[in-house]
């Protein structure tokens, strides 16, 4: 048995915990990192071999966006997942799917409960993200009411099925909450697209805890140089645009004329964009700021 058949055997079924009663674990996987070079050298010729070994070449196709060579591998996954959750990831549709049915069966039995500590305020700048914690005291209070809710539902809905109401009807005043499960099945592309974007800062926390789960735990001891590969050119790096290169540019002539080393706020408003200027609130300002904050080039 080879190495990485050793590590799938051990990797499927086993249920990695997400948050008080989610999981996610891998059901099976076709591929390795060889399959994405050698789909690629069916391209580049039998030449290619000696010129760039697989790391490189992995990394060249990351760089550069070529995404055909990595969608030759797919990975199978059950989780299971508050609904509420569930209808953004369910939002990529480039995954085949097949849900838990609660027409068919009764609903699970599960639903999301959260911690005094841990309920959000509203963000004040970001309209669908969170802000900083409640305090705790007040979490207390929240957290009490969503248990007293939760269990009026699912008791609504036992009554339900308990008089003869047909399952499709009587789940209807369910929560969110209520766990879900389903089978997920998604080439290696497409899966790195999702974590890209469910393992960012702004994605909502729960989610992220399902993609880091996702990324940390499997992808990446499965597909080690294509992890590393991505880590590298999609999930800590940074597009720098047109725009955000011009005021780099207008930046270091600024500071080159005037012998500093480093920008300030005053700086950067001289050096934005014409299009910003007249604009109070410009997230494109905001996300040109972070990137200058980021290299060091800003105060």
């Amino acid at each position: 048995m080879t190495e990485q058949a050793e590590l799938v055997g051990e990797l499927r079924w086993k249920k990695f915990p997400v948050l008080d009663d989610g999981f996610v674990c891998l059901v099976d996987v076709m591929g390795e990192d060889q399959s994405v070079v050698q789909a690629a050298r069916v391209s580049y010729g039998k030449g290619t071999r000696r010129v760039s070994d697989d790391r490189g070449l992995i990394r060249y196709l990351m760089r550069h966006r070529h995404s055909t060579p990595f969608e030759m591998a797919e990975l199978k996954f059950l989780v299971r997942v508050p609904m509420d959750c569930w209808r953004q990831w369910i939002r990529h549709r480039t995954a085949n799917v097949n849900e838990y049915s609660t027409r068919y069966s009764e609903a699970i039995d599960s639903a999301q409960t959260t911690p005094p500590d841990q309920w959000r305020t509203q963000a004040a700048t970001n309209r669908q993200g969170s802000g900083d914690l409640l305090p705790t005291e007040v979490g207390e209070t929240l957290s009490k009411r969503e248990a007293e809710l939760q269990a009026l539902t699912r008791e609504t809905y036992a009554e339900r099925l308990t008089h003869g109401v047909a399952r499709e009807q009587a789940r209807k005043d369910l929560p969110l909450a209520t766990y879900t499960e389903a089978y997920w099945k998604i080439d290696l592309h497409n899966l790195l697209h999702f974590l890209a974007l469910r393992m960012d800062a702004h994605a909502q926390w729960e989610i992220r805890q399902y993609a880091t789960t996702l990324g940390e735990q499997i992808v990446q001891p499965l597909f080690p140089l294509v992890w590393e590969a991505f880590v590298d050119y999609r999930l800590q790096a940074m597009a720098i645009s047109r725009l955000d290169q011009e005021v780099i540019a207008r930046l270091m002539a600024r500071l080159a004329s005037e012998g500093r080393g480093r920008a300030t706020e005053e700086d950067f408003l001289a050096a934005q964009d014409p299009a910003w200027t007249e604009l109070t609130r410009c997230r494109e300002r905001d996300e040109c700021r972070d990137k200058l904050v980021r290299l060091g080039l800003l105060q």
